[in-house]
Order: C-alpha cells, then structure tokens, then sequence
C-alpha cells in the first residue's frame, strides 16, 4: 500500500495528472487536474476515478485519508507501490 499527497486543481479544462513535484519543504506530491467542481464532493469523485484509471486499478483500492476538503490530500492506495 502507498501514501501518496496530492495536489488538486479542481475546475480544471481537462482531467489530467500532470506529474510529480516537490514543495518547498522537499516532499514529493503529484499534481494531478479535473474538470469537476469543489462541490459536493464532485472534485475527490473525479480524482479517485481518473487515478483509479492512470493506474489500472478498482476504485475501491483509492482512499482519501486526509483533506476531503482542501487541495492538498493525502490518499492510500493498494496495489501500488513508489
């Protein structure tokens, strides 16, 4: 199972995940965009199934586990290891 923070830009013109990056304290994130509104619930819906098909795995293998509702997330996904 993987830890993995990402970066969210919800309301994006297409559903993309740009790549990994690195903040100012040196931790790696990935950056990832979609098309979905911070509404609702509708941005984590369109991230969980665009990464659940970048990486070819159920959407029940993706979990956010810190951040529902802030750009900056903290997923655990299985099946994946970095």
């Amino acid at each position: 199972m993987a830890r993995i923070t990402v970066k969210l830009t919800p309301g994006a013109r297409k559903n993309e995940v740009t790549g990994w990056d690195i903040d100012a304290a040196g931790e790696r994130f990935l950056r990832v965009s979609v098309t979905a509104a911070p509404e609702k619930g509708k941005a984590n819906a369109a991230l969980i199934k665009l990464l659940s098909k970048h990486w070819s795995i159920p959407k029940s293998a993706i979990e956010i586990v810190r951040g529902e509702t802030n750009r900056v997330k903290v997923i655990e996904v299985e099946g994946v290891d970095l």
